[in-house]
């Protein structure tokens, strides 16, 4: 069991992600995907990140993994608490200390039985072993898949059990933090929420969850803070409540692109900007978020905006003061 520490479980500075590319004429170039990502997540607190597809949200959880392919390259510094997350510690925390629903049902083993996978490999004392089994059960039932469940193989699982077994895999393990990628799709709007209380419970219980996804509603329903990403940049992040609407409502958040975000809700009557987000290969010159905001200035399209703390939240963004 890994020691208990003291908040913040993961602390991240100035983290950078890159992969090294060939283009048509076998020239060689870095692909910059996450660029200086600054982030905390604190012992009894989910964390929601979100964005758009492309914008590194699942890169963010391979490189806090160490899982990221051989041509990646990463800069920046991680702490797991307090502790340098290099290569070695990442090897020895996975599926101890941190633990990951993956975002693809193929990181299930089509060999083995659910059962098996999600009390975890090699042999445990009875008593440990029938603990566990009691445990998984208990989650299964509170995730709505059939006791029957765990003697399958995962291709007669539908699409949508096959990703509560992947929650189960997560749950059942006394990780610290919890990196959890996409969790729900698939599932129905009740297996998705009951698996959100999971989550939600585990941070109350003193750990900490990571929650990766594209539904800002659900997140809202859960999360302590929402922290957003555009474009392989931490854009701002913020209280839960600064998105919601009424009193302050949505004029609390600082970015414009956070702005835009919550107001595409369907609540908000899917109100678009016009634009589109850049691609990693080819990013505007300061901030990427620049040719869609109507706040920009030349500053803006010249330099990338520090992160700074901004009335209780963080933000990179020069004209946040602004946008009140």
């Amino acid at each position: 069991m890994e020691k208990r520490c003291d908040s913040p479980i993961l602390e991240i500075s100035g983290l950078s992600v890159s992969f090294q590319m060939y283009d048509n004429t076998f020239g060689r170039k870095d692909l910059q995907v996450i660029s200086d990502l600054h982030m905390r997540v604190y012992a009894g607190e989910m964390l929601a990140v979100v964005g758009s597809s492309g914008s590194g949200k699942s890169l963010l959880a391979s490189a806090i993994l160490g899982i990221l392919p051989k041509n990646a390259a990463v800069d920046g510094v991680m702490r797991y608490c307090g502790q340098n997350l290099t290569p070695a510690p990442q090897r020895r925390l996975r599926g101890n200390g941190i633990a990951l629903v993956p975002q693809s049902v193929e990181f299930l083993d089509p060999l083995m039985r659910v059962g098996t996978q999600v009390d975890g490999h090699g042999k445990r004392p009875v008593k440990e072993g029938r603990d566990r089994g009691q445990s998984r059960r208990k989650i299964f039932q509170r995730l709505g898949l059939p006791r029957a469940t765990e003697r399958c193989y995962p291709f007669q699982l539908s699409g949508g059990m096959a990703r509560r077994v992947l929650v189960s895999t997560a749950l059942i393990q006394d990780a610290q933090l919890i990196v959890a990628d996409e969790p729900t799709p698939g599932m129905g709007a009740d297996q998705a929420r009951e698996a959100l209380r999971l989550f939600r419970a585990i941070a109350d219980d003193g750990k900490a969850v990571i929650l990766i996804t594209h539904d800002l509603d659900l997140a809202l329903a859960f999360a302590d803070r929402i922290a957003v990403f555009y474009a392989g940049m931490m854009v701002e992040t913020a209280d839960a409540s600064d998105f919601q609407n009424g009193q302050g409502g949505i004029n609390m958040l600082r970015h414009p692109y956070s702005r835009a975000l919550c107001r595409a809700l369907p609540q908000n009557q899917f109100e678009p900007v016009a634009g589109f987000q850049p691609y990693a290969g080819s990013l505007p010159k300061g901030c990427p978020f620049a040719p869609r905001c109507s706040y920009r200035s030349q500053r803006c399209e010249q330099k990338t905006p520090p992160v700074r703390s901004l009335r209780g939240g963080e933000v990179r963004c020069f004209c946040a003061d602004a946008t009140l």
